[in-house]
């Protein structure tokens, strides 16, 4: 479907190619005349029923379309779900891009891995920076959120002010730097026509934890362990990571640190300032054996579950260099991101089942979340004041409660948009209208094939790891209207063959049948006796198992003398 869309000349296009009635893959465009500004671009992790994807990435045709119409790609944060789009956008558009220091130098490894690094337009920015077009121009301002240098971007547009929050919190008390309340209450003074909020917390009523009260408690725990400490945390989280550290160099303890993210996350953390520790405290895992347990602290990924990471392996006995032993403590300093659970608590329960003490979760105040809750989202309401509000970066139940906050900070209700993806909001000073939409599904990135897998495919990813497959093989001479040798069942992921010998003797009886019949109509061919095939056994097995696997016939034929 082409893109149906109707902006007049004067009037300012916004938009999400993703990150609308989701979490994840946050992508925004902003548009005037000839020039696009799109915010971020990033990936979502698939749900359970999507077998097999690795990842899920919008539709980015509207913007090959418009490519030549693209100035830039600002980056709010260096997060996977606003940056880990970007090669697979760079692959069909190689537009510029624009990032914070450590947004930038994760960029670059992503790009490194996918070998786009050496054409890619990349320019470092900060708070300061002001990017200027010919009609448009970018300004930013710092929010706080659980990665350094989150940025507010601010659009200016002949018609007003367009704000995108990126995520946020209001943390009065961050490890790196406060937020600009004054540049954003500056905004909002001098009018902003539409802002894009962060909806992620809106089902939470309170006011998100501080970012030093977690530091306090994970003092608190780290002073009171005797043992060895594994502490699984998000990479991303510099500043806990520079807590947990700090925590390591006052209980005297030396840190080693396992998984490639994290090894990543502490290089960049150490390059760019953010992780300070004095010389000698991070060692080689080699050196481990010189120390007693209780000085040393291990940092790991894996705080998800995730099967193959650092945390799992090490608890599974599957790491090569760590093993659990007793008296160990791990510290989980995070939450299950949603879908995750399962596989949390799964891992939660190996690890004690070894003997080891778990510290975890809420009561411990041991991880806050990077998002703020409903006050800090009335917060910057208040602060920008727009005159028109769009909420993003959310599911729709979340868009809806945001909804509502605005309107209880004076926002008019006719003056905001829940849109979807692909829905294009028209602006200029004083209108908004609702101007068309284009194409924004969801592609899944399934290994390194982009796109190709498609419902179908999906559904037969279902079908067989629900039923299985059940392959009917015989070899027919359609001259003499015989069968030559089978039918043979075989049977992948439906029923054990060794034991259903008799299911599988009725159903070859079944099936001899059947293709005899379909012999002996002068039009036999093999799509025909396939069609049989199928047609045949197909009811039989559910009638006998309840259970309908995937059938393919296969007739071979015997070769021409």
């Amino acid at each position: 479907m082409a893109s149906k869309i109707n902006l007049k000349p004067e009037e300012v296009g916004v938009y999400a190619i993703g990150g609308l009635g989701e979490i994840g893959k946050n992508t925004y465009g902003i548009e005037y005349q000839d020039e696009i500004i799109i915010v971020d671009a990033g990936i979502k992790f698939p749900e359970d029923d999507l077998l097999g994807i690795d990842y899920v990435i919008p539709d980015y045709s509207y913007i090959v379309e418009n490519v030549d119409r693209v100035k830039a790609l600002v980056i709010t944060h260096g997060h996977e779900d606003h940056i880990g789009g970007i090669p697979f956008l760079l692959k069909q558009a190689n537009i510029p891009i624009y990032a914070g220091p450590l947004a930038l130098a994760l960029i670059k490894g992503k790009l490194e891995e996918h070998g786009l690094l050496r054409d890619a337009q990349l320019y470092e920015i900060n708070a300061n920076t002001e990017l200027t077009f010919k009609n448009m121009s970018v300004t930013f301002f710092r929010t706080t959120h659980s990665i350094p240098e989150p940025l507010g971007i601010v659009i200016h547009t002949p018609q007003g002010k367009i704000v995108c929050t990126g995520d946020f919190k209001f943390d009065f008390t961050p490890v790196g730097e406060p937020a600009d309340l004054h540049r954003m209450a500056a905004l909002g003074e001098e009018g902003v026509l539409c802002l894009l909020s962060d909806s992620t917390n809106a089902e939470v009523p309170t006011f998100t934890n501080s970012e030093k009260v977690v530091g306090q408690s994970i003092m608190k725990i780290i002073e009171g362990i005797h043992g060895r400490i594994i502490f699984a945390s998000f990479a991303s989280n510099i500043f806990r990571l520079q807590q947990a550290a700090e925590a390591a160099v006052k209980t005297g303890r030396k840190i080693v640190v396992f998984g490639r993210s994290m090894e990543k996350a502490i290089v960049n953390g150490v390059e760019l300032g953010y992780i300070k520790v004095p010389k000698g405290t991070i060692i080689d895992p080699s050196e481990m054996k010189n120390y007693h347990a209780s000085e040393i602290l291990i940092m790991c990924t894996g705080s998800q579950g995730e099967p193959m990471a650092a945390l799992a392996r090490i608890a599974n006995g599957m790491h090569r260099q760590v093993t659990l032993q007793p008296g160990d403590t791990v510290i989980f300093s995070s939450s299950p991101i949603p879908g995750n659970t399962t596989s949390v608590n799964r891992l939660i329960n190996t690890i004690q089942e070894a003997g080891v003490d778990v510290i975890h979760g809420k009561i411990n105040n041991i991880h806050t979340s990077g998002h703020g809750g409903q006050q800090e989202q009335k917060l910057m309401l208040r602060l920008i004041q727009p005159k028109y509000f769009m909420p993003v970066h959310g599911e729709y139940r979340m868009q809806k409660i945001h909804a509502g906050l605005a309107v209880d900070t004076g926002v008019e209700k006719d003056n905001i948009f829940i849109m979807s993806n692909g829905d294009v909001l028209a602006l200029t000073a004083d209108s908004a209208r609702i101007a068309g939409h284009f194409n924004a599904q969801d592609i899944y990135v399934d290994g390194n094939r982009i796109g190709e897998i498609g419902a179908a495919v999906l559904k037969d990813r279902r079908d067989l790891s629900e039923d299985g497959v059940v392959l009917a093989v015989a070899t027919v001479d359609f001259k003499s209207q015989m069968i030559l040798s089978g039918p043979d069942i075989l049977s992948r992921g439906f029923v054990y063959m060794r034991e259903s010998g008799d299911l599988i003797r009725q159903s070859q009886r079944i099936l001899f049948n059947a293709i005899r019949i379909a012999l002996k109509n002068k039009d036999a061919s093999v799509q025909s006796v396939n069609g049989a095939i199928v047609n045949a056994i197909r009811p039989f097995l559910y009638e006998n198992t309840e259970r309908e696997p995937i059938i393919i016939p296969m007739i071979l034929t015997p070769d021409e003398e």
